[in-house]
């Protein structure tokens, strides 16, 4: 019985590695990146550390308490009854000269202003996370595909997250991407999905890239835990 246990066991360890060294994972950065990762006044003991000192947990609750809570409990409020109201715009046929905001859902949308072309976060694939099954968005905010994206100037990412960075959506679109706005460190899964280092724009805190035609993108730290 001890063999037959060692064989699960391996067969399980080899498809944890084999599914985490997908493409869709990525890559960590390495080389010229790495050494600048590392120079960062921001960097240290191995890793970004927040400017300010920052409890990871604000309430009373345990962490065991509060990742129960995000994981299991059920708040009648917390899904809409119905499916959103969208109205879906053709994205193709959007004139160069028009100033407009359209939003795709959750933290995707689309900016073109000043002749400037901009698609923050898209997350087009049905699903922000590494299955499909996990992190499906709202009836009613799955409208848009890969298909509607037409050509962008700057694909901007605010941070590596499975519901901001969608390996499957920044494939799709790739042939159609001038330019990716990132953090520091991030450009490396875009250099192994296929970009070229010449179209990558990578920003550590409280840096910025001026785009012309009067828009610049500021680098800014922020939080995103909420307990």
């Amino acid at each position: 019985m001890l063999w037959i246990l060692f064989i699960v066991l391996a067969l399980f360890v080899t498809g944890v590695i084999v599914f985490v060294n997908q493409p869709r994972f990525g890559s960590t950065p390495k080389g010229a990146r790495l050494e600048r990762v590392r120079n960062s006044p921001n960097y240290r003991d191995g890793k970004f550390q927040n400017i300010e000192p920052t409890e990871q947990l604000t309430s009373d609750e345990g962490f065991i308490t509060s990742l129960r809570h995000v994981l299991l409990k059920r708040n009648a409020n917390g899904r809409p009854k119905d499916p959103i109201p969208s109205v879906k715009t053709d994205l193709w046929n959007l004139h160069r000269d028009e100033d407009v905001l359209i939003w795709f859902g959750h933290s995707s949308y689309l900016l073109q202003i000043n002749g400037r072309r901009l698609l923050i976060d898209p997350v087009l694939n049905g699903s922000g996370s590494p299955v499909s099954f996990i992190n499906k968005p709202f009836p009613g905010a799955d409208t848009y595909r890969p298909a509607d994206i037409p050509e962008i100037d700057y694909l901007v990412i605010s941070h590596d997250h499975w519901d901001h960075l969608d390996y499957t959506t920044v494939r799709e679109i790739k042939e159609r991407v001038g330019k990716v706005i990132c953090g520091l460190g991030v450009g490396q899964h875009f250099e192994r999905w296929g970009f070229t280092s010449e179209q990558l724009i990578e920003l550590d805190w409280n840096e910025e890239a001026v785009l012309g035609g009067g828009l610049t993108v500021y680098c800014l730290p922020a939080l995103t835990w909420y307990r």
